[in-house]
């Protein structure tokens, strides 16, 4: 008898090992298939004989993707398991992949179409997942597979040219070399389909129904939204806005990566500052306005962009990690993780596809920088205001009527 749990705890530990490992695998391809768009962008509309308008909604149809699906996951995870939802997510994700690297047309935006949809999948299920399986590490492990995104992401930016420059096919093949990393993440998440299923009350209850009627889910979605907003701005535009200012192509595409790295490595810290702090308010709310004086600073003092381009990574890479974080944090179990988790990414990323075309339209309206970077303010300052409300408390079940949503609830 004494001996049996010496042989179940190692079984244990890399069985939560293989499952860390996957969900690590799996965050990793969630945006080098929409980063490695832009820098091929050019190439791509002229192979192609597309319009800008057109070319723009490579980046545009996947966050459109994002706000359609994102609603329809937890009821689909309710059904059929989590794991498995999550498994098939990545298949579509590879086939959209796949069909994408086809030299069409038609074949370029259908890949599109279903790498959004895959991805939107995972963007809401791995807080679930984590709020489920790690309750008392949501803060660490939300900022380990944050980083990870982020990082690939970066990565994905900086290659996509050189790839499309030396390999077959150029800038399709550029494009289709992301399937090698979503057929490891199929293979690394196939011992979670073996997995028994938690209780149905871990999974289920709740499990479909969004928080549209609590004013914190609001304040969460409310913040992922505009900090997804202003992320999509920056990686859309910055190159635009600095080269206005005397920067190279060259140079401002370097910009850009620049931005990304700073946030992935702030995003390293969020962790240490979680633990120390009682709730994620002043956090929030500080980070935010650090964003706001990169805005500040772009519209002031453009010169200074580089400045400027490393206090938004600041913000930035923190307020990625909050965002995600919130979405375990003000959660009470798995399913409502998975709710709020879906309503904030499927209005956020709404917000997000609006952020860049309204972001041009500005520009394009009034011959300069100067109003579109006054919306990111007015958009930095407002984010900072929904912070003071998301850093804290808790999203009650759709079914709990008598408990208020302002319960305490301090980072794990």
């Amino acid at each position: 008898m004494s001996s049996a749990p010496d042989t179940q705890q190692p079984t244990r530990r890399s069985g939560q090992a293989l499952l860390i490992l996957g969900l690590l695998v799996v965050a990793a391809n969630l945006r080098p298939s929409l980063t490695g768009v832009g820098p091929l962008l050019d190439r791509v509309q002229t192979d192609l004989g597309l319009s800008p308008a057109v070319a723009g909604l490579l980046n545009t149809l996947p966050l459109l993707a994002f706000a359609a699906v994102s609603p329809m996951v937890p009821r689909l995870a309710a059904r059929r398991g989590p794991e498995r939802v999550l498994g098939a997510a990545l298949v579509v994700l590879a086939l959209g992949i796949a069909i994408r690297w086809v030299p069409t047309t038609g074949s370029l935006f259908a890949g599109t179409v279903l790498i959004g949809a895959g991805i939107a999948v995972g963007n809401v299920l791995l807080p679930s997942l984590i709020k489920r399986d790690f309750p008392t590490k949501v803060s660490l492990l939300t900022s380990a597979y944050a980083t990870v995104m982020g990082g690939v992401a970066a990565v994905a930016s900086g290659v996509a040219v050189p790839i499309s420059e030396v390999a077959p096919g150029g800038w399709h093949t550029a494009l289709g070399f992301w399937i090698v990393l979503a057929l490891v993440a199929i293979a690394l998440w196939l011992p979670q389909l073996r997995r028994t299923p938690p209780p149905v009350s871990t999974t289920v209850r709740g499990g479909h129904r969004l928080p549209w009627r609590s004013g914190l889910a609001w304040a969460v979605t409310a913040f992922m939204g505009l900090q997804s907003l202003g992320f999509y701005v920056i990686v859309t535009w910055l190159p635009g806005v600095v080269q206005d200012t005397g920067f190279t192509p060259a140079a401002a595409g370097w910009l850009l990566f620049l931005f990304q790295v700073v946030a992935v490595l702030t995003s390293l810290a969020a962790p240490a500052l979680l633990r120390r702090a009682r709730d994620q308010r002043a956090l929030a709310m500080v980070n935010s306005l650090i964003l706001l004086a990169g805005y500040l600073g772009l519209l002031m003092a453009p010169e200074w962009a580089v400045v400027w381009t490393v206090i938004l990574g600041l913000g930035g890479g923190v307020c990625l990690v909050l965002a995600l974080a919130f979405l375990g944090l003000r959660a009470q179990d798995a399913a409502g993780a998975g709710a709020l988790s879906a309503m904030a990414q499927s209005i956020g990323y709404l917000l997000a596809a609006i952020g860049p075309v309204l972001f041009g339209l500005l520009h394009s309206v009034s011959s300069g920088w100067q109003v579109p970077l006054i919306l990111m303010c007015v958009a930095a300052a407002g984010q900072a205001i929904v912070a003071t409300v998301a850093g804290s408390g808790t999203v009650r079940s759709p079914d709990d009527h008598q408990t208020p949503d302002h319960t305490p609830s301090s980072a794990r």
